[in-house]
Order: C-alpha cells, then sequence, then structure tokens
C-alpha cells in the first residue's frame, strides 16, 4: 500500500461545507442534491478530497463523532504555497469564508513561513511557504 485516493472529511452541515470549500477555489463533483449531497468529491492533484456527514461517515468508520466537538483531531491537511503573500491570502480568504485562523502567519522555527486555519467542521489546515521548495510539473511537492 503506497498512495491515498481520497480523504474523506466528515462534516456537521453538508450544504455549508461544500459552499466553503467551493470558495476557496476546490471545483466540486457533487453525488445527489446541490444544496445537500449525499457526498462531495474534490479533484486535487495527486488525489481526491471528499465531503460526507459526519454522524454517517462515523458510523461507516465503526466510530463515535466525538472530536467534532470542538477538540484537536490529531490531523492536520497541508497546502504548500509558491510565497508568503499567497500563504496570507488563503488565510485571508479562509476567514472570509467562514473559517478561523487558528494561528496567524508568521517565519516558522525550519525556515519557512506559515499559519494554520480551521474549516467549519474543525479540521485544521497548514498553510506554508518554503523559499527552497520546489514543485513538479503536476504542482506537487518534491521531498
Amino acid at each position: 500500500m503506497n498512495r491515498i485516493n481520497i480523504i474523506t472529511l466528515g462534516t456537521k452541515d453538508i450544504g455549508a461545507a461544500l459552499e466553503f470549500y467551493k470558495d476557496m477555489g476546490f471545483e466540486a463533483t457533487v453525488v445527489g442534491d446541490e444544496k445537500v449531497p449525499e457526498i462531495a468529491f474534490f479533484r486535487i492533484n495527486g488525489s481526491k478530497l471528499a465531503l460526507f456527514p459526519m454522524e454517517k461517515l462515523a458510523r461507516e468508520a465503526g466510530s463515535d463523532p466525538s472530536f467534532a466537538e470542538g477538540g484537536f483531531n490529531g490531523i492536520t491537511l497541508a497546502y504548500n504555497a509558491r510565497s508568503e503573500g499567497e500563504v496570507d491570502q488563503i488565510l485571508k480568504d479562509a476567514e472570509a469564508f467562514g473559517g478561523k485562523v487558528t494561528s496567524g502567519a508568521k517565519t516558522t522555527e525550519w525556515g519557512g513561513y506559515g499559519g494554520y486555519f480551521t474549516d467549519l467542521d474543525g479540521y485544521h489546515w497548514e498553510v506554508a511557504f518554503g523559499p527552497d521548495w520546489e514543485f513538479d510539473d503536476e504542482d506537487m511537492l518534491i521531498i
């Protein structure tokens, strides 16, 4: 096993979450009603991001959705920016669309620049820029 094909985020309000991610620039494929879809998929380079109702996802996974009540779930998603200005703009956009900046952009201890925001369901996103980062033809960070 050497890849992740889909990352699925459980959401309390799939319609609102869909709008948030569309506002952030993700292109959606929706299954079911556009206002209250059964599931929404976003094509991202190298993988897919999906939204699915929290209660259904927890039940499917055989788990309790209690982390959704405000606790940190131990997972962060990351967007690697091409400039400090892009980091600032993404954090500003996330807040404008209903997200919450939890750690404002600043110089990092590893020499980059970044910050964090949460989406409408409390998922943490890191937005970071590294001055020495390179990207491949599919816009993926070369590590």
